[in-house]
């Protein structure tokens, strides 16, 4: 019965998330090195400040929606298939689902990391500016990224529900 469905929208999910993993083990060997740590430390890592936007928000992102959540996503598309023994109920809403997952989850971990360095720079040189700039910029473009993936994540939740509520075939 396995054979008579195509998974091959799968391989992005899974190669996304293998990718995710990657940067991730990148990342925390990264905010571990002696240097890194210390400066990190010095702008509130990873208790508040910039620094928590480093450490540990974006690299738990990166792990875990990136890596995680897309082969959740993978695992639970495949398996509703061949449980249900039935297609999920849109393709092209796991296909957009996948889009809108992976540009929120890849803008909103580099928008954490640029603005978590921009901000550490800030914070360090005394810059006045530094609580203005966090509410104008950095938080609106977060909200905008971390939205973008929700949608992501609420259409796979969308095409969840809809396969289990269409008849079998």
């Amino acid at each position: 019965m396995i054979n008579n469905y195509n998974f091959n929208y799968l391989l992005k999910f899974v190669a996304t998330s293998a990718l995710s993993f990657f940067v991730g083990s990148i990342h925390g060997v990264l905010q571990v090195m002696p240097a890194v740590r210390a400066w990190l430390d010095s702008i509130g890592s990873p208790y508040g400040g910039p620094g928590h936007m480093i450490d540990p928000l974006a690299h738990a992102h990166i792990n875990l929606i990136g890596g995680v959540t897309l082969l959740c996503i993978a695992t639970s598309y495949f398996l509703l298939t061949i449980i249900r023994q039935q297609a999920i109920y849109s393709l092209r809403l796991a296909n957009l689902s996948f889009w809108f997952t992976t540009i929120g989850i890849y803008s909103f971990y580099s928008v954490l990391i640029g603005f978590g360095i921009k901000e550490g720079v800030m914070l360090l040189a005394m810059d006045p500016g530094l609580d203005s700039f966090h509410s104008r910029v950095a938080v609106p473009l977060i909200a905008l990224t971390a939205t973008i993936m929700g949608i992501g994540l609420w259409m796979f939740l969308l095409n969840v529900a809809l396969t289990f509520r269409q008849k079998r075939q």
